[in-house]
């Protein structure tokens, strides 16, 4: 058994609570256990270090700080909570009167941070500890013939601290071929979908979400996997706006990774969250389930 210490992040339980459901679902199978941070807090994402720079990262490297108690190496399932912690632990590293300045604050609350805890995307976990291989060996429900185009986004890959190639990332394509599925050719698998440019530039997101649902499509996908939460949401959620925007129908299931390892798993709709996604996924998942 594998253990972790574990950061949900805001999006697992709200928007993208599928995400949630089934990071948690998949880890009875593979042997290894997410232990929750006790009292964790939002992460601010990346808005907030805007408005407060030290303000900010005392709220980030609060939870930095639960993990590094627990001596654990500290999990994400979200590609943008990952960002916030790995860039907020960065930049004490190499500020160290930024690090005192943190640290009086958080005494306030009792904590302490000395830059020691190890953060991870889950992502990354499955692939380095758990392995391809290993998670081929526990598929009940080969995913055979279903064509899924790997998403990455813009901060799965990041240069800075990601674990993959930023400009072609293999992680989820790797993790898709050993649910027995094929992974597409999908060239914008690393483009933007517009982020929270949902809200403040609609037109500009919804541009970026029509190229990424078209060139899905052009590719032969029937659905798209993904890991980050927002990019889920935008891809899913505002689909059918594109289709009124752009005179398109697209119809095109937007799934988290760790649903469709819980399907070839022989996990159920209710343990994976299914019934969370808007664009219905009966129609590509039936004959797995």
């Amino acid at each position: 058994m594998k253990y972790y210490a574990y950061y949900p992040g805001c999006s697992s339980e709200a928007t993208a609570a599928g995400l949630g459901h089934s990071a948690m679902a998949i880890t009875k199978t593979l042997d290894m256990e997410l232990i929750e941070l006790e009292d964790w807090n939002c992460c601010g994402s990346t808005p907030y270090g805007s408005l407060d720079g030290v303000e900010s990262l005392a709220v980030v490297v609060r939870n930095l700080a639960l993990g590094e108690k627990t001596g654990l190496d500290l999990v994400t399932p979200c590609n943008s909570c990952f960002v916030t912690l790995s860039n907020a632990q960065l930049r004490l590293k190499a500020h160290r009167e930024l690090m005192n300045q943190v640290n009086e604050a958080l005494a306030i609350a009792n904590l302490e941070y000395h830059g020691n805890v190890k953060i991870r995307l889950l992502t990354e976990v499955l692939i380095n500890d758990i392995t391809p291989q290993t998670i081929a060996s526990k598929v009940k429900h080969p995913l055979n013939g279903l064509k899924i185009a790997p998403y990455y986004g813009c901060q799965e890959a990041r240069p800075s601290f990601g674990f993959d190639d930023p400009e072609f990332p293999q992680a989820l394509d790797d993790l898709v071929t050993s649910l027995g599925a094929d992974a597409v050719p999908y060239p914008l698998k690393n483009h933007c979908c517009g982020g929270a440019l949902s809200i403040s530039e609609e037109d500009l997101a919804l541009e970026l979400m029509h190229r990424l649902l078209s060139n899905a499509m052009k590719s032969g996908a029937q659905c798209i996997a993904t890991a980050c939460p927002l990019c889920q949401t935008n891809l899913d959620a505002y689909q059918s706006r594109v289709n009124s925007k752009f005179r398109t129908s697209y119809h095109i299931p937007i799934l988290f990774i760790t649903q469709l390892m819980g399907v070839a798993f022989g996990l159920s709709k209710d343990e994976l969250g299914l019934k969370t996604n808007i664009v219905p996924t009966e129609r590509v998942l039936a004959r797995y389930i």
